[in-house]
This record gives structure tokens, C-alpha cells and sequence, in this order.
């Protein structure tokens, strides 16, 4: 094997055991292998979304984003270990969207029993005084069209396949069922109906400290090894131009120069998708769009 395909595969292997835990190939073959019905087909707008590299640009776009509202934020700093525990966040959130997204309903739907099991014990009272819970549907939903919409808004911007507007419509619904069966309310349908549930979310967003905490820590101290934090740097470039003036704003984040950003960004997910195209070590079979798709 060429030198370069060998780093290549090291590479990604080394990738996806961040993203998708200690055996990246046991838990796609467990998405794609085993037999049974499935609520979308891998070639639907909603596998075609999730399973392209602009998601690694999506998922710190949604982060930043679900950090302003600040009962969401609330749970997450008393809740979690998100500091500490990074990778082990991560691959739990990636392994739960490729469950739902390809593998069979038994796995997509005790994938969401066990989240909502978690959900269900997650209470407490935020710094400005209010209660809240991460069971309720009001947040549930916040969170889901934080996340598409920056999934959505990653892939128009530097996603390998352009949707048309009647298949970032469908992405929006499907999307929106697994978060219905989540326990989200008033999910939005089409994409008028996300920018319209954005927009009558805003006055209940405000940047914390806890929020402005996360920003920073996304964006300057990352938790990645020093060989790859420029290539970090270039998605993170990408997830902030993508987000409006109204979010970056409070969060205390620069207005980029948009144009150098947008490069930066396809710059950064193009080499992502290069080093995903190897195959996995130990695994025989070689790497196709579908099986990648199953741990983005």
C-alpha cells in the first residue's frame, strides 16, 4: 500500500473512533447490516444530509447556536461533563443521528427510549432562577431546529450534493418525525416553517456566561491533538460565517470576512471528505458514500 493511502487510512480511523467510539466498524455494521425495515432510505434528503462531511461544520454550528437559549444551556453545564468528556458527547450524538437516520426502527426507536430515558432525569433550576427540564417539549424542540438548521444551512454551503427547495423541505419533515417521536412539540414541516420557529424563538435567547464559556472553548481551546487543530480551525471558521449576525453577536464572535470564511470552511470539510473516502483498518470492505454516511 502507497505511504499516503496507508496515513489516509490511519487518518480516518483514528477520526472515527472520536466520532463513532472504539469500534467504528462494529457500529456501522450494526447501522447498515442488520436486516429490517427502516424509517428512510439512504438516498432520502435526510441520508443525503446527514451522511456528508458538512455535518463535522453543522455540529459546532449547533452547538454555538443551542448555547443561547439559556435553559438549554442550563442543562448542559449542571448536567454534563461536556469538558472532560468531549469525545465521549460526541460519539453518543453521532451514534444516535446515524441510528435514527439508517438503522432499523427496533434500533432508531430504542435509541430514542434510551435519550428520553436520560431526559427524564435531567432537572434543575438555571442562574436567573427559572426551572426547567430536559424532557420538556419547549426545549426539545428549540434544540432539534438549532440542530437542522445548522445541519441544513452547513450542507447549502458546503455540502457535496445540493438539495432543491422541495428536498430541503422533505429533509425538514423527516428530520422533524424522529424529533416528534423525541417528544418535541410544534416541529416545523418545511423550511418557511424552521425560519419561522427560529424567529419566535429569539426573544428567549440570551448569551450567559455559561454560553459565552462554550463559545470560547469550541473555538480557541478545542480538544484536539496540535497536528490537526488548523484543520479544526478551518471548520470552525466555516461554522461561524454560517451562523446570522444576531447569534454571533452575543456570543461575542467577530464578523468574518465572508468570502475568506466560505473558503476556509469547503476547505476544511473537503479534507475531511478526502481523508473519510479511506477504508476503515480492519475492515475488509471498502468505504462507500452509504456506509460513511452511517457515522457522520
Amino acid at each position: 500500500m502507497h505511504p499516503l493511502d496507508q496515513a489516509r487510512r490511519r487518518l480516518n480511523t483514528a477520526l472515527m473512533q472520536r466520532v463513532a467510539g472504539p469500534d467504528p466498524v462494529g457500529a456501522r455494521r450494526r447501522i447498515h447490516a442488520t436486516p429490517g425495515p427502516r424509517w428512510f432510505a439512504p438516498d432520502s434528503p435526510i441520508g443525503v444530509v446527514h451522511g456528508d462531511t458538512s455535518m463535522y461544520v453543522g455540529g459546532i454550528r449547533a452547538l454555538l447556536l443551542q448555547a443561547l437559549h439559556p435553559l438549554a444551556m442550563a442543562g448542559v453545564a449542571q448536567h454534563s461533563r461536556y469538558r472532560e468528556d468531549v469525545w465521549g458527547r460526541l460519539a453518543r450524538t453521532a451514534t444516535y443521528i446515524a441510528t435514527t437516520t439508517y438503522a432499523t426502527v427496533e434500533h432508531a426507536e430504542e435509541a430514542i427510549a434510551i435519550v428520553q430515558a436520560v431526559h427524564a432525569r435531567i432537572r434543575g433550576v438555571a442562574p436567573d432562577g427559572r426551572a426547567y427540564r430536559a424532557d420538556d417539549p419547549h426545549l426539545l424542540t428549540w434544540v432539534h431546529i438549532a440542530e437542522i438548521d445548522s445541519f441544513l444551512t452547513s450542507h447549502r454551503l458546503f455540502g457535496a450534493r445540493r438539495l432543491s427547495p422541495a428536498e430541503q423541505d422533505t429533509y425538514v419533515q423527516q428530520a422533524g418525525t424522529v424529533a416528534a417521536r423525541l417528544g418535541a412539540a410544534d416541529v416545523p414541516t418545511t423550511v418557511a416553517e424552521l425560519e419561522d420557529a427560529l424567529e419566535r424563538y429569539r426573544p428567549e435567547l440570551a448569551a450567559t456566561a455559561e454560553a459565552r464559556e462554550v463559545a470560547q472553548f469550541l473555538l480557541h481551546r478545542p480538544p484536539v491533538p496540535a497536528a490537526v487543530r488548523p484543520g479544526y480551525a478551518l471548520l470552525a471558521r466555516g461554522a461561524v460565517v454560517s451562523l446570522p449576525a444576531w447569534a454571533r453577536e452575543p456570543l461575542g464572535l467577530p464578523h468574518p470576512a465572508r468570502r475568506l470564511s466560505l473558503l476556509a470552511g469547503r476547505a476544511g470539510t473537503a479534507g475531511v471528505r478526502w481523508i473519510s473516502g479511506a477504508r476503515l483498518e480492519g475492515d475488509p470492505f471498502p468505504t462507500t458514500d452509504q456506509s460513511r454516511r452511517s457515522l457522520r
